[in-house]
């Protein structure tokens, strides 16, 4: 089984790094020279270092847990995000949504280097909370003109790469270092620190 999520993992990281390879150059959080639909959707949150923290370690905390957690942690997360991706491309607004996602990227990097293995649910309730944060911003930031579908597939497809990264992460460090696996952690809470005060 471990073995079939990591290949699934290096697959999808592959396909969210051919697809962002074809895309224009974009800046994640300006919207300015953001191409349209499905490539913006795909940048947005790789151009975005707080973004792609938060979902590898997404995917790096469920892969450490372990069983059912990575599956149901991505899950929860992207379902989430998606929801969230809708009420910020309806134009509402969410206080404190930069400050929610760099507390998600403290609070992974913490689980991850604490070795956090909280019941399945909570766990993944977790990761929902935080894709609030970060769905909201991609929605937010649809730009004009582009498709709200293909832009949603779009940032859908580049936050599943990343946690897929995560879980192949994991995987390596599991068994070899499982000690650099918390260092890892430990390293992600400090650049959510560093966010949060920017």
């Amino acid at each position: 089984m471990q073995a079939v999520v990591k290949r699934m993992g290096v697959a999808v990281l592959t396909a969210g790094v051919l697809a962002a390879g074809m895309a224009a150059p974009a800046l994640g959080h300006t919207g300015v020279g953001a191409v349209h639909g499905f490539q913006a959707g795909v940048l947005h949150p790789l151009l975005g270092l707080d973004h792609v923290l938060a979902m590898v370690a997404v995917g790096l905390w469920a892969g450490l847990v372990g069983g059912t957690a990575r599956l149901a942690y991505p899950l929860a997360f992207v379902a989430m995000m998606v929801v969230a991706g809708l009420w910020g491309m309806s134009g509402a607004q969410l206080p404190g949504v930069e400050i929610g996602i760099a507390v998600s990227v403290i609070v992974l990097g913490l689980a991850i280097a604490l070795k956090a293995t909280p019941p399945l649910a909570a766990g993944a309730a977790a990761c929902a909370i935080f894709a609030i944060f970060h769905g909201h911003v991609h929605g937010a930031e649809l730009p004009d003109g582009a498709g709200a579908f293909s832009y949603a597939a779009g940032f859908v497809l580049a936050t599943v790469a990343l946690h897929g990264a995560g879980l192949a992460a994991a995987g390596a460090l599991a068994q070899r270092a499982p000690l650099l696996a918390r260092v890892a952690g430990g390293g992600l809470a400090l650049a959510g620190v560093a966010i949060l005060a920017s």
